[in-house]
């Protein structure tokens, strides 16, 4: 261990996750990126609903090609990434990701922001998003003792899902409260802050030789999928994400219309119900370290997937935009965030602990691809579904499905492991 407190080349972080510079760091950078990704995920969806005035087929379609990357570049990323260093790679998409924005904000001040430029610079964001989460969850890894990863997973975790809801908020208050080109840099700016704290991390990360002849990356993707579909935990993560992430798509691109066009909730109205779960996702973080050793992580997974997801059948019986409907809104998505985030934690550290540090990448993306890559196919279908057959209806619909992902969780092994990691 150097002086400066950074582990040295092949050490585990030291026995306090947080005494770690790097650690926090990373996590620093982490929540920074997460933030203004979620954020941009609903700035440019809100700003095509509310200021181009986007039908329900044509955000389904915004939607969906913003999802495309995860489809389209998961598994290459996750051979990519193996070999990389993943310092790099967060670093370079953070750039990225600030640079198209920056030049979109500017494009919108310039009259020339339509819905073409919003549908490419979804697609730019959603492509080195996918870059920037494999990478950050392989460098978890290689920082970090084992037994340290459900408590770094719980850091990790819990920012980026109180990003996932809390950003959305964010991002409807930019949208509401200030100009479309405003609101667009703003998203910018949370990945220049994660930019500057990641490229300070001064861990040597080492990456495998290079060989005179490199596997091909179709032979380290297929190596990837072989080792998920081999091992029966890794598939039912597979399937479960699944199909929650299929669903999950479908209700968003009706919820961020309906809030607003049935509801007739303001943009800021729309930012704080989004932004719900935030507190939620934290107390799903501590009880993520706690109930697992308690009740085991098959019966926590379960019932949190189960009592989070079912929370939003509630809401297609909601009406109006009174007090009383904004404070159920906010229930649901607390409940939700709670729910999301046991699962989340609980399940990134079940994947990190079952593969080898060399697969981690690998592994990663091929989660991703198969648990999110029908996400763009979900978010066309809530759109179709709003369109068809009404914005209430279509609501309860995709509630439904998203119990899809407990039932498979409860058929599966992982609704029998105990109380310690396999």
């Amino acid at each position: 261990m150097s002086d400066s407190g950074v582990p040295e080349p092949g050490r585990p972080a030291p026995s306090g996750l947080w005494r770690s510079a790097d650690f926090r760091r990373l996590w620093t950078g982490q929540t920074a990126s997460q933030l203004g990704e979620h954020a941009s995920v609903v700035v440019l969806p809100l700003f095509a609903v509310l200021t181009l005035h986007a039908s329900a087929g044509q955000l389904g379609v915004l939607r969906a090609v913003g999802q495309a990357p995860i489809l389209l570049l998961s598994l290459f990323v996750g051979a990519w990434v193996d070999r990389w260093r993943t310092r790099t790679t967060m670093v370079l998409t953070d750039a990225g990701r600030a640079l198209a924005l920056g030049a979109a904000a500017v494009a919108a001040l310039l009259g020339w922001f339509g819905l073409p430029a919003l549908l490419a610079l979804a697609f730019v964001v959603g492509a080195l998003s996918v870059f920037f989460d494999v990478a950050y969850q392989a460098s978890l890894v290689r920082l970090v003792a084992r037994d340290q990863l459900v408590r770094g997973n719980s850091a990790l975790e819990g920012s980026r899902s109180a990003a996932q809801i809390g950003g959305p908020a964010l991002g409807g208050a930019l949208v509401s409260l200030l100009s479309a080109p405003v609101a667009v840099a703003s998203s910018g700016l949370f990945f220049a802050l994660s930019f500057l704290s990641i490229r300070r991390i001064r861990r040597t990360e080492s990456v495998p030789e290079r060989s005179e002849r490199p596997p091909r990356v179709w032979r380290r993707i297929h190596e990837g999928l072989r080792f998920v579909a081999r091992d029966t935990v890794l598939r039912s993560v597979c399937l479960a994400s699944a199909a929650f992430q299929f669903s999950f798509a479908a209700l968003m691109t009706v919820y961020l219309l309906f809030l607003p066009r049935e509801l007739h909730l303001s943009g800021t109205a729309v930012g704080l119900v989004l932004g719900a779960a935030g507190p939620g996702a934290l107390l799903g973080s501590l009880l993520a370290a706690r109930l697992p050793n308690r009740f085991g992580y098959g019966t926590v997974l379960v019932s949190a997937a189960a009592l989070g997801d079912g929370a939003f059948l509630c809401v297609p019986a909601l009406h109006g935009s009174s007090a009383l409907t904004v404070a159920a809104l906010l229930a649901v998505g607390f409940v939700f965030g709670t729910g999301g985030q046991l699962v989340n934690v609980m399940v990134m550290a079940v994947r990190q602990a079952v593969t080898p540090d060399a697969m981690q990448g690998r592994v990663a993306a091929t989660i991703t691809f198969v648990g999110m890559g029908l996400t763009p196919l979900g978010s066309l279908l809530g759109g179709l579904l709003a369109q068809e057959w009404g914005l209430r209806a279509s609501l309860l619909v995709t509630a439904a499905g998203m119990l899809l992902s407990p039932v498979v969780m409860a058929l599966s092994p992982l609704a029998r492991m105990g109380r310690a990691l396999p």
